[in-house]
């Protein structure tokens, strides 16, 4: 617990301007397979990081870095968060029956949890029954664990690191973007799609916009297009040189690779021009320089 010393102690540094993101976030040290501490302080949006401060090089953990830490768990986001070795959290949101809007990438929770079936069969009050099944080639221990909702990521990160937040359905935009104004979180969290359309009702809900593209779609998309409605594009890392270096000439602000695994694909997408990766290893890339940019063999 946090004693009546310590709260005295940080209202004073708030009076001397100080930040002091990782006491309000988390009132105990976090080891990997340590769950959070369960009640999240909201975020100040106004106070926290926007795009707009993001370093020249970015890295964005992948669903909390899915190699490292259980994806989409707020004990992976937290753990990642925590570890420092991404600038960009990025988790997956689907929506249940009753609307609500929770953290899952498949459609299914067969994979991840401990459930079968569609997820948007489940109410809210259903998917509070579920649990996580964290992989068992992670490193660590990692309990099981509820599985968040997005109102849960937004109060436990919003306004203290940059999101990235993927609408696997966009018929939850208009409640999402609910959810991002009024925790003052428009210019710290990217609404991503894999569709223009859905991108294009967000910038006129006045959030911040991303879309993601495969191999196959960068070969014929022509993003210089979009360049008006997409903040932020990410490019399959595999995709070809040319229609990155298409996509990066396109004018959009931030254009960026995913979903990069290696030191080696960090390296080449940099080269050719994007500004940040989407990885499942940001603590490996943490870990790992990157390599000069001049031009190599598989820059083609």
């Amino acid at each position: 617990m946090i004693t009546v010393r310590a709260v005295r102690a940080v209202r004073a540094a708030r009076i001397r301007g100080a930040l002091l993101p990782l006491l309000v976030l988390v009132p105990v040290a976090l080891t990997p397979g340590c769950a959070p501490a369960p009640a999240p302080v909201r975020a100040r949006g106004s106070e926290g990081p926007r795009a707009a401060g993001l370093p020249g090089t970015v890295h964005a953990a992948h669903r909390g870095g899915a190699l490292e830490v259980p994806e989409n768990s707020m004990a992976g986001l937290t753990a990642a968060y925590r570890r420092r070795s991404a600038d960009v959290l990025d988790v997956d949101v689907r929506t249940l029956r009753d609307g609500t809007l929770v953290a899952m990438h498949d459609r299914t929770l067969d994979r991840t949890t401990d459930h079968k079936g569609p997820v948007s069969a489940l109410t809210l009050r259903q998917w509070r029954r579920v649990r996580l099944r964290p992989d068992g080639g992670l490193p660590g221990t990692w309990p099981p664990e509820h599985p968040p909702t997005a109102a849960d990521v937004l109060d436990r990160f919003g306004g203290r690191i940059v999101l990235n937040v993927e609408l696997k359905d966009s018929g939850g935009l208009k409640r999402l973007a609910g959810m991002i104004r009024k925790r003052g979180l428009t210019r710290s969290v990217y609404v991503q799609t894999n569709e223009l359309s859905p991108a294009e009702r967000a910038h006129r809900m006045g959030l911040l916009t991303s879309v993601w593209r495969s191999v196959k779609q960068a070969r014929t998309d022509r993003p210089e297009k979009w360049r008006d409605v997409v903040d932020m594009l990410s490019v399959d890392h595999r995709a070809r040189a040319t229609d990155i270096r298409r996509a990066v000439a396109s004018g959009i602000p931030r254009v960026w690779a995913h979903t990069v695994r290696t030191p080696a694909e960090r390296d080449r997408v940099l080269r050719l021009g994007c500004d940040g990766v989407m990885t499942d290893a940001p603590g490996l890339l943490a870990r790992t320089p990157q390599r000069d940019r001049t031009g190599g063999a598989g820059d083609r």
